[in-house]
Protein backbone atom coordinates (compact mmCIF):
# COMPACT_ATOMS: atom_id res chain seq x y z
CA UNK A 1 0.00 0.00 0.00
CA UNK A 2 1.52 3.53 -1.44
CA UNK A 3 1.23 6.56 1.08
CA UNK A 4 -1.66 8.14 -0.87
CA UNK A 5 -3.63 4.73 -0.40
CA UNK A 6 -3.29 4.90 3.21
CA UNK A 7 -3.56 8.71 3.57
CA UNK A 8 -7.40 7.71 1.76
CA UNK A 9 -8.04 4.60 4.47
CA UNK A 10 -7.40 6.96 7.48
CA UNK A 11 -9.53 9.87 5.69
CA UNK A 12 -12.72 7.42 4.88
CA UNK A 13 -11.91 5.40 8.44
CA UNK A 14 -11.89 8.71 9.76
CA UNK A 15 -15.29 9.67 8.46
CA UNK A 16 -16.84 5.83 9.27
CA UNK A 17 -15.99 6.31 13.06
CA UNK A 18 -17.36 9.90 13.11
CA UNK A 19 -20.72 8.32 10.82
CA UNK A 20 -20.97 5.80 14.05
CA UNK A 21 -20.49 8.27 16.40
CA UNK A 22 -23.24 10.65 15.04
CA UNK A 23 -25.66 7.77 14.88
CA UNK A 24 -25.45 6.21 18.28
CA UNK A 25 -26.27 9.95 19.39
CA UNK A 26 -29.06 10.07 17.64
CA UNK A 27 -30.20 6.75 19.11
CA UNK A 28 -29.36 7.95 22.31
CA UNK A 29 -31.42 10.54 21.76
CA UNK A 30 -34.57 8.66 20.51
CA UNK A 31 -34.56 6.76 23.53
CA UNK A 32 -34.00 10.07 26.04
CA UNK A 33 -36.59 11.90 25.14
CA UNK A 34 -39.58 11.64 27.14
CA UNK A 35 -42.11 13.57 24.92
CA UNK A 36 -41.78 11.28 22.02
CA UNK A 37 -44.33 8.14 22.12
CA UNK A 38 -43.30 4.77 21.54
CA UNK A 39 -44.65 4.20 17.76
CA UNK A 40 -42.58 7.36 16.70
CA UNK A 41 -39.56 6.03 18.80
CA UNK A 42 -39.97 2.51 16.99
CA UNK A 43 -40.45 4.27 13.14
CA UNK A 44 -37.12 6.50 13.66
CA UNK A 45 -35.23 3.63 14.23
CA UNK A 46 -36.34 1.42 12.02
CA UNK A 47 -35.76 3.96 9.44
CA UNK A 48 -32.12 4.63 10.57
CA UNK A 49 -31.71 1.00 10.11
CA UNK A 50 -33.67 1.23 6.63
CA UNK A 51 -31.53 4.12 5.68
CA UNK A 52 -29.23 5.24 7.86
CA UNK A 53 -27.48 8.30 6.43
CA UNK A 54 -30.73 10.04 4.80
CA UNK A 55 -32.36 9.50 8.35
CA UNK A 56 -29.90 10.69 10.30
CA UNK A 57 -29.44 13.94 8.30
CA UNK A 58 -33.17 14.28 8.61
CA UNK A 59 -33.55 13.56 12.47
CA UNK A 60 -30.75 16.01 13.13
CA UNK A 61 -32.26 18.88 10.52
CA UNK A 62 -35.67 18.20 11.93
CA UNK A 63 -34.45 17.59 16.10
CA UNK A 64 -31.54 19.08 16.02
CA UNK A 65 -32.30 21.89 18.44
CA UNK A 66 -34.06 19.63 21.10
CA UNK A 67 -31.48 16.75 20.95
CA UNK A 68 -28.87 19.40 22.06
CA UNK A 69 -31.54 20.83 25.14
CA UNK A 70 -31.86 17.75 25.97
CA UNK A 71 -28.23 16.68 26.21
CA UNK A 72 -27.59 19.91 28.07
CA UNK A 73 -30.09 19.01 30.46
CA UNK A 74 -28.82 15.49 31.63
CA UNK A 75 -25.77 17.54 32.11
CA UNK A 76 -27.38 19.54 33.94
CA UNK A 77 -28.70 17.21 36.36
CA UNK A 78 -25.45 15.08 36.61
CA UNK A 79 -23.74 17.83 37.65
CA UNK A 80 -26.09 19.07 40.42
CA UNK A 81 -26.15 15.24 42.18
CA UNK A 82 -22.42 15.58 41.93
CA UNK A 83 -22.34 18.47 44.09
CA UNK A 84 -24.85 17.63 45.82
CA UNK A 85 -23.34 14.43 46.93
CA UNK A 86 -20.23 16.79 47.36
CA UNK A 87 -21.76 18.66 50.02
CA UNK A 88 -23.41 16.15 51.92
CA UNK A 89 -19.92 14.01 52.59
CA UNK A 90 -17.75 17.41 52.66
CA UNK A 91 -19.88 18.76 55.76
CA UNK A 92 -19.15 17.60 59.13
CA UNK A 93 -21.54 16.53 61.73
CA UNK A 94 -21.26 19.96 64.25
CA UNK A 95 -18.72 22.34 65.51
CA UNK A 96 -18.33 20.20 68.65
CA UNK A 97 -16.59 17.59 66.45
CA UNK A 98 -14.66 19.68 64.36
CA UNK A 99 -12.77 21.07 67.29
CA UNK A 100 -12.41 17.58 69.07
CA UNK A 101 -10.87 16.44 65.79
CA UNK A 102 -8.55 19.81 65.52
CA UNK A 103 -7.39 19.24 69.06
CA UNK A 104 -6.72 15.19 68.20
CA UNK A 105 -4.22 16.74 65.77
CA UNK A 106 -2.95 18.76 68.37
CA UNK A 107 -2.19 16.27 70.90
CA UNK A 108 -0.51 14.32 68.28
CA UNK A 109 1.57 16.76 67.02
CA UNK A 110 0.02 16.77 63.39
CA UNK A 111 -0.39 20.45 63.88
CA UNK A 112 0.47 23.74 65.69
CA UNK A 113 -1.61 25.54 68.25
CA UNK A 114 -1.78 28.11 65.82
CA UNK A 115 -3.32 25.85 63.47
CA UNK A 116 -5.37 24.58 66.24
CA UNK A 117 -7.24 28.21 66.87
CA UNK A 118 -7.59 28.40 63.01
CA UNK A 119 -9.73 25.39 63.05
CA UNK A 120 -11.82 26.42 65.84
CA UNK A 121 -12.05 29.82 64.95
CA UNK A 122 -13.36 28.68 61.34
CA UNK A 123 -15.54 25.91 63.22
CA UNK A 124 -17.23 28.08 65.56
CA UNK A 125 -17.42 30.91 62.71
Amino acid sequence: MDFWGFFWLMVWGFFFILYLMVLFQIIVDIFRDSTMSGGLKAVWLIALFIIPAITALIYIIVRGKGMNEREMAVHQQSKAAAEDYIRSVATTADPASQIANAKSLLDSGAITQAEFDQLKAKALA
